[in-house]
């Protein structure tokens, strides 16, 4: 059921959302045109096809995006306009280029799987063929939260009431809704790394079977062909599997050992088919990642100080780069409050304000939890090392990518939609925050976050609505 509230939110995004308001979204309907009309992978330079480019013009993308004293079309005439050219254009679709622009070098899994709608929507005009492409992009959302309620049910066993606080509070995460509502392939990424957590969870709580080390070694491998963001998740996932093999080999012996060969020749099978094809082709090997690596500038301290100030507030010694910026608050809390469309539909700032508060409840009562289960925690720390080592590490490619473009661009990718993949731990902190008001006031203080959660997805909705439509 949380995950069906999941489903329906994000289809509910996906309607109230126009098409292209979302960032990259043309680029990456792109790449799914290519992969379906042409059978090809697309290119990053060049131009969108006659049919994508007549869209973009007749629903004002350029004068619209980032621009929120604009809104896109909103009379009879120019909606005939746009059917009219796009039922002529599509009459000649193989006109235009390969363009996809930023979501040229991204793996093509999720747009493989884009095509299946695009290719049943073949008849209807292309914003019609968009929206079945964002329906199944509202699927993975169902499957995000989905796999985060079981990831709570295997972490957090004894109160089973506390797995709906957090599967129904994510499931109503307005960016979550916004995001998997779009054609973008961070839908599948956020609910490839959900099921990576639910199977890393269920093995360290189960112990690790050889079916179980495949399946993770399976998530693993989908990933990498997901996003490129998942290079950053990757390392903490194959130390999860190190640790539960070592775990496993103390009664299962050197069949552990086996379980993890087999595991890591298929994570990493598709990191070597990306290497050779690009070898063979003559490019740098990691593809655009290897670019992103001779980019660096600068000192390993100052890429570290800058990582740092993304996150933290700077300590003695560290140059300053985001000036007075909080850049926890100013730039990640306020993006997760609200920032839809191009990043340009807001709320008033006495919201983001607010918000604060009832921020601040739900980590106190979740740090509450904690403090008095202390003792069951460092029962537990190798598991929550490897959770962490997650995080961290996709928080670290996260600071590198936006360090690589400093000082030209700063904080370029300090956009807190990366941070989804992490959905299934804000669960645990909302499943945990109910439980740490207390076996009388429990169920009341789960029911006020659902509650919370849902009021902040509808004002969203609404907010989105009146950028849009006036």
């Amino acid at each position: 059921m949380c995950a069906l509230v999941a489903c329906l939110n994000a289809a509910a995004w996906s309607f109230i959302t126009p098409p292209f308001q979302v960032p990259d979204e043309p680029e990456h309907v792109a790449y799914v045109k290519q992969l379906a009309e042409r059978g090809s992978l697309p290119a990053s330079t060049g131009g969108f096809s006659l049919e994508e480019q007549l869209a973009l013009d007749d629903t004002k993308l350029q004068s619209v995006a980032e621009k929120p004293e604009h809104q896109p079309i909103s009379s009879r005439a120019q909606q005939e306009k746009l059917e009219g050219d796009l039922h002529r254009a599509e009459r000649s679709a193989g006109a235009g280029g390969a363009y996809a622009g930023v979501a040229a070098p991204e793996p093509p899994l999720y747009y493989a799987l884009e095509a299946i709608p695009y290719t049943l929507g073949r008849g209807g005009t292309l914003l019609a063929r968009i929206q079945l492409m964002r329906l199944l992009s509202a699927l993975m959302g169902g499957l995000t939260v989905l796999f985060s309620f079981l990831f709570l049910r295997e972490t957090l066993p004894r109160v089973p009431w506390a797995w709906t606080v957090g599967g129904l509070g994510v499931a109503l995460v307005p960016l979550l809704g916004f995001m998997s509502g779009a054609v973008n392939p961070d839908a599948m990424l956020f609910a490839v790394t959900a099921a990576l957590f639910f199977a890393l969870a269920r093995g360290f709580r189960r112990g690790l079977t050889r079916q179980g080390a495949i399946t993770l070694g399976a998530l693993i491998a989908v990933g990498l062909i997901t996003k490129l963001n998942y290079v950053g998740i990757a390392p903490g996932a194959l130390l999860g599997l190190l640790v539960l093999s070592v775990r496993a080999a103390r009664t299962l012996g050197r069949a552990a050992y086996v379980s993890l060969a087999i595991s890591l020749a298929v994570a990493l099978s598709p990191g070597a088919v990306f290497v050779l094809h690009h070898l063979a082709s003559g490019a740098p090997a990691f593809g655009i990642i290897s670019r992103g690596i001779a980019g660096a500038h600068g000192s390993l301290w100052s890429e570290i100080s800058y990582i740092w100030e993304l996150y933290l507030p700077k300590v003695p010694g560290m140059h300053s780069d985001f000036g007075g910026l909080v850049s926890a608050r100013d730039l990640w809390f306020k993006g997760y409050v609200g920032l839809y469309g191009w990043l340009d539909t807001t709320f008033p700032g006495w919201v983001y304000e607010l918000a604060l508060l009832p921020a601040a409840l739900i980590a106190g009562l979740c740090a509450r939890e904690l403090i008095a289960n202390a003792g069951a925690l460092r029962g537990r720390l190798s598991e929550i090392s490897v959770y962490g080592a997650i995080g961290v590490g996709l928080l670290a490619l996260i600071g590198a990518d936006s360090y690589n473009v400093f000082p030209t661009l700063n904080a370029e990718y300090a956009q807190t939609r990366y941070l989804l993949a992490l959905i299934p731990l804000l669960a645990a902190v909302l499943a945990l925050a109910a439980r740490g008001a207390g076996r009388r006031w429990g169920a009341a203080v789960g029911a006020t976050i659902i509650v919370l959660f849902l009021a902040h997805d509808l004002f969203s909705q609404l907010q989105e609505v009146a950028r849009f439509y006036g």
